[in-house]
């Protein structure tokens, strides 16, 4: 079993690759499974199915189970009950039919410090039957300047990158990427973003774990929401967000006298909170922005400053746990 991901040039043939013209059938099915240490129950109870060609995320703070659950689909621990099936085969008694067929980025890992990035890359590509350009791929993945240098020698995102060649060096139809940005700075963890849609993009399968919201935002077409071992929900990021936090807020700084009361009597505002001339003003439903736009333009109130805030998935698991994603 390896490490992961791709780039854009389409000129490069991925075999076995479902793409998602082809229609969507699970090809992750996790029914029931519970995974205890001793006392400590890991996962308890776990269900949820992953589609072909989306990217699918299991989100939660740290601990909650997500590497874990992860580890047992993709074979590499055994549950004590329930059952997983990945691409049709049992990850335990099929792994040997199955790890050609897939890609897996560990949440921690490392390569010895003194091989070159060519070396690795080559010395995967050996272990496969059917394996990608290399010098491609890490072209794709802007490693082509660091083909020869050492893996000790890499920064944090050159060597993600590099996890990620390896992982796609087979041309895998499922990837599993665990906590991949995690100690990343902003500009290298939207750049590992960019190579994750890439691989979404080419009809490949994404199932990544991540306790970043943001990054299950911005990059999840479906995600669940797992907490002390257990899915709480499970949705696309936007129905989460519309069924846990319906909420919506618009903030106005305005001197318009009578302001406040004006925003008040809206149909859609639940609350109005001024702090001098700025208002806050929250409340349910689509029409908020609008109500509110048209209230300003009505009276001819001057605004010095507008802007709305939409909740968010930090937001959603808030609502559903009871802490902060952070605590």
């Amino acid at each position: 079993m390896v490490f992961i991901a791709i780039g854009s040039d389409a000129s490069v043939k991925w075999p076995g690759v479902r793409c998602p013209g082809m229609g969507n059938t699970s090809v992750v099915r996790v029914s029931g499974i519970r995974k205890a240490y001793g006392a400590t129950v890991a996962v308890d109870d776990v269900s949820f199915t992953v589609e072909a060609g989306e990217i699918f995320g299991l989100i939660g703070p740290n601990g909650a189970g997500k590497t874990t659950t992860m580890e047992c689909v993709e074979g590499l621990r055994r549950p004590d009950r329930g059952r997983i099936e990945v691409l049709g085969l049992d990850p335990i008694r099929n792994a040997a039919a199955l790890q050609p067929r897939i890609g897996v980025q560990l949440q921690e890992a490392q390569l010895q410090k003194r091989i070159k990035v060519w070396e690795a890359v080559d010395l995967w590509a050996a272990l496969y039957d059917t394996s990608v350009d290399g010098d491609r791929l890490l072209d794709q993945l802007g490693l082509t300047d660091r083909r020869d240098a050492w893996f000790m020698t890499l920064s944090g995102g050159q060597k993600q990158r590099l996890f990620i060649a390896l992982a796609l060096i087979n041309a895998p139809e499922l990837v599993f990427l665990d906590e991949l940005t995690t100690g990343l700075d902003p500009q290298a963890r939207r750049a590992i973003w960019d190579l994750v849609r890439g691989i979404r993009d080419r009809g490949q399968t994404v199932f990544l774990t991540t306790h970043l919201m943001e990054e299950a935002e911005r990059l999840c077409d479906r995600v669940a929401i797992i907490e002390h071992g257990r899915i709480v929900d499970h949705d696309t990021p936007a129905g989460l967000v519309a069924r846990h936090c319906p909420q919506r807020t618009v903030v106005v700084t305005t001197a318009h006298d009578g302001a406040a009361a004006r925003f008040a009597g809206l149909d859609s505002a639940d609350t109005v909170e001024r702090d001098g001339d700025r208002h806050t003003i929250r409340g349910r439903g689509e029409d908020l922005v609008t109500e509110v736009i048209h209230c300003l333009s009505e009276h001819g109130m001057r605004v010095t400053a507008f802007r709305t805030e939409e909740p968010t998935l930090e937001d959603v698991f808030l609502t559903l746990t009871g802490h902060s994603i952070r605590d």
